[in-house]
């Protein structure tokens, strides 16, 4: 009987260790989720400001425009 009572008090213990570790993944898997809505986020506006920057250089007069396209 004595080993019964141990595999029972065995089989307790990874009970609650697969709960915890339960637990654990949904809070891992969570996290990702967050991580992975704020990667997009930045890549997002890292697009914004590059196609920004580009218009910007766009419409930026360069020194040829300046000086009405003449060479020094």
């Amino acid at each position: 009987m004595q080993e019964l009572e141990r595999i029972t008090a065995l089989r307790s213990e990874l009970d609650t260790l697969a709960g915890e570790l339960a637990k654990q993944l949904q809070g891992v898997q969570v996290g990702r989720e967050e991580l992975l809505i704020a990667e997009r986020a930045l890549n997002r506006l890292a697009e914004q400001d590059r196609a920004a920057a580009e218009a910007a250089a766009a419409v930026a007069p360069t020194p040829a425009r300046v000086a009405g396209g003449r060479s020094c």
